[in-house]
């Protein structure tokens, strides 16, 4: 089966995702590491987000891969490993409006889909269960307060990207602004999709959890 898992910036999707996917042995889907790709892309060539045709132009060229790699998964850009450009800060701060450009949102929408066709996998994003795989078996929206999803983006930046926790508190709320009020597939929980709430809970907590939704959906299919 398929696994969605939504949910808002920092809400720790990537690392559950990751664990899940392989305590089921299925295959991990990233797919904000592929709109940071693009994110990347488009700073490097100097274009904003806000220059839709560029933008367009510029994806259409673009051949982002994800592979498995002895770290987790190995991010390609054009045959460039780009997995730690990816998460720089000028990145993160960039992506939410490149993400919500309708030619971007097209191509890596067509690519998740294809990645998903053969079953047995684990995708996570912000529109996963409500439009990129709206038939996946378990949908699950992942969320946390915006406080405790600052500190943990707090812990997770190197010490020369480090700002204090209340810049981060603010930028995670903008972003889940600007992700909720975009036109192109907004952050939605899903009807059919299980909330859970991670801000009291450890990492291996909310992976047994979702390990547990997907034993019981794998029992109701037999």
């Amino acid at each position: 089966m398929n696994v969605a898992l939504d949910g808002p910036a920092g809400a720790g999707k990537s690392t559950v995702a990751r664990q899940v996917a392989k305590r089921l042995g299925y295959v991990y889907v990233d797919t904000g590491a592929m709109y940071r790709a693009v994110t990347l892309a488009a700073i490097r060539s100097g274009i904003r987000p806000d220059e839709a045709d560029k933008l367009r132009e510029l994806v259409a060229s673009l051949e982002i891969a994800l592979m498995p790699g002895p770290e987790g998964q190995v991010v390609l850009l054009n045959g460039e490993d780009v997995t730690e450009q990816i998460r720089t800060r000028d990145v993160t701060l960039s992506v939410s409006a490149v993400a919500a450009n309708e030619a971007v949102r097209a191509k890596l929408v067509d690519l998740q889909r294809k990645m998903a066709s053969e079953r047995g996998i684990v995708m996570d994003g912000r529109d996963i269960g409500t439009h990129v795989l709206p038939d996946a078996e378990l949908k699950v929206f992942l969320t946390a307060s915006v406080q405790i999803r600052a500190f943990r983006r707090f812990q997770e930046l190197k010490e020369e990207d480090r700002v204090p926790i209340e810049q981060l508190e603010r930028e995670i709320a903008e972003r889940d602004r600007s992700d909720e009020q975009r036109e192109i597939s907004p952050l939605i929980c899903a009807k059919d999709a299980v909330v859970l709430d991670s801000s009291d809970m450890t990492i291996e907590q909310v992976v047994e959890a979702i390990l547990d939704m997907s034993r019981t959906k794998m029992a109701e299919a037999k």
